[in-house]
């Protein structure tokens, strides 16, 4: 069948902004051979996790294939009818094969468009477990060919959102990086949307709008604009498409294209990734590791649900940012900097083999260390150009201090003022603002105000700093990164050995320990059956292997 997404066969590098001359990293001498290993240990990981996930789905992915047929409402009581549709057969253990054959055998024996055949489920006149029973193996070919065709009109849509977003970039360009990247969390979109456009006035290149507490536990997607969330606003496709055309209009005002990042992550992650896609996101937080260590989620839940959702950032063009910088907060930066390179380097092998590509790998990590520690602005160098010499071209996203912010806005400053020098002068690709205020308050906007004029008058100054100076062969930011790099290599090798997922249940990443069948959501995850039929799926992998960012097995790609 032809590509549902033959907008463009553009690549889609500009999605990371270009990079100016003499913007770089001082060279970070590595061994070779220590370097290939642990990359060769990733992908062995990697494929493990594949294998597995490939073999299973979700609630959170059944209802990700009916919001790509068109599904979408939610009942009076905010129950989102895409839930409604999945739980009736998963009830009656009905959900094996698939909620598409269900779906479009009822869609075409009952003469009803999707949204019209989900409000009559959701309101009791159409019942899909007889169609569950019957369709299936003997899906009628006028069925499929609906539901290819349903899916085609989604997947368009996501291929005609990115198509927008290329243009936006010819024609406007962005930001050069670090780019400065700042949240915003009222908790009301409308109001977000207010302070977002004060920030891209005042400089910021990507507006991150921080979830409302506790989102990535529930197991639906709110429905329509919010304006009560708690720390942070909730993720529904109502406030990604107010927030895109707000920043649209304030983008073209000022010329040059604001991104927008919101998370992909939690019980819902398949679902928001698509909305990402179709409501043109440029960033999305979306970890496999993250919501098992530090939400308990189950990590078949989550290994299986990121696959999808990567497979779909993929797809949108999204950048996605992960989040091994967590790791830091909960355990000691100097001593557990290792498992930070091991973590993204596996999070790098599950990326690509969901067809991501260099540059949409935002991979994370953290200035962390205790400040008033001997050496720690050195330590934090190392640190730094160890993952940009790991992964070169990627638009890294570096994290500011957190851990040992303490209120004292002026020490605090300062501390900010070193995440800036360090990241521009590594290479770093995403710049997440620290706030003087850090552990005091949620930003204002005179908050973020201050951090962008200091990041701005730290990048302008030394931007070409890296470039010009050189690691002492033998010396202490050679050896700590190569300590750090053997270190990391070992704790891949413990992992081969053993799976991820037992070594996510031995604690090796931020001293946290998981169970492969404890947390949230393993209810929701399921074997798929001999005649599971997702008609997303096929139309997904093509247009990835047509782009070259997977084999014509469906494996990943690697840069040689």
């Amino acid at each position: 069948m032809s590509s549902p997404l033959a907008v463009s066969r553009s690549p889609l590098v500009s999605t990371a902004a270009p990079v100016p001359p003499g913007f770089g990293c001082p060279e970070l001498p590595l061994p070779a051979d220590q370097v290939a290993r642990a990359r060769r240990l990733a992908r062995q990981v990697a494929a493990e996790v594949d294998a597995f996930t490939a073999r299973r789905s979700t609630v959170a992915i059944e209802r990700t294939v009916l919001r790509l047929l068109g599904v979408d409402g939610a009942t009076d009581d905010g129950v989102p009818w895409v839930n409604r549709l999945v739980e009736q057969l998963q009830g009656d253990d009905l959900l094996k094969n698939g909620v598409a054959a269900p779906f479009c055998a009822a869609m075409l024996d009952r003469g009803l468009g999707a949204q019209e055949l989900a409000r009559a489920v959701v309101e009791g006149r159409v019942d899909l477990r007889p169609y569950a029973a019957n369709a299936v193996p003997g899906l009628q070919p006028a069925a499929r060919q609906l539901g290819d065709k349903l899916a085609q009109h989604g997947l368009q849509r996501i291929g005609t959102q990115r198509a927008t977003r290329q243009n936006y970039l010819d024609t406007l360009g962005c930001g050069a990086q670090p780019l400065l990247y700042v949240i915003v969390a009222t908790g009301n979109i409308y109001e977000d949307v207010v302070q977002a456009r004060v920030a891209a006035r005042q400089g910021a290149d990507v507006i991150a709008v921080i979830r409302s507490t506790g989102q990535s536990l529930l197991d639906y997607v709110p429905q329509g604009t919010t304006t009560e969330g708690f720390g942070g606003t909730f993720a529904t496709q109502a406030n990604f498409r107010l927030m895109r055309a707000a920043l649209d209009e304030v983008g073209t005002e000022l010329g040059r294209y604001i991104r927008l990042c919101n998370y992909a992550s939690g019980l819902c992650m398949p679902e928001i990734a698509a909305m990402g896609g179709l409501e043109r996101l440029d960033m999305m937080l979306n970890d496999a590791l993250y919501g098992i260590l530090f939400r308990d989620i189950n990590m078949q839940r989550t290994l299986c649900d990121q696959r999808v959702s990567r497979r779909l950032s993929a797809l949108s063009g999204i950048i996605i940012n992960t989040g091994e910088d967590n790791y830091l907060t909960t355990a000691d930066a100097v001593e557990a900097a290792h498992t930070v390179v091991a973590s993204t380097l596996i999070n790098e092998a599950l990326a690509r083999g969901a067809g991501l590509q260099t540059e949409h790998l935002g991979l994370g990590h953290a200035m962390e260390i205790d400040p008033l520690r001997p050496d720690a602005l050195l330590l934090e160098l190392a640190q730094a150009m160890l993952i940009r010499t790991l992964f070169p071209g990627a638009p890294l996203k570096y994290m500011p201090p957190t851990k040992h912010m303490t209120g004292n806005i002026l020490r605090g400053h300062v501390q900010d003022a070193l995440f800036d020098l360090v990241g521009v002068m590594t290479g770093q690709g995403i710049q997440l603002l620290g706030m003087a205020t850090e552990a005091m308050h949620t930003p204002h906007i005179h908050d973020r105000a201050w951090a962008l004029e200091a990041a701005q008058m730290v990048f302008t100054g030394g931007r070409a700093l890296g470039s010009e100076l050189a690691v002492r062969p033998g010396g202490a930011i050679e050896l700590r990164a190569q300590e750090t790099l053997g270190k990391a290599l070992e704790l891949l090798e413990d992992i081969a050995n053993v799976g991820l997922m037992q070594a996510l249940s031995q604690g090796h990443f931020a001293d946290i320990a998981r169970a492969p069948d404890g947390g949230r959501g393993l209810g929701g995850v399921f074997e798929r059956g001999e005649h599971y039929w997702d008609p997303t799926e096929a139309p997904i992998t093509h247009e990835l292997q047509a782009r070259g960012w997977l084999t014509t097995d469906g494996g990943p790609v690697w840069p040689k």
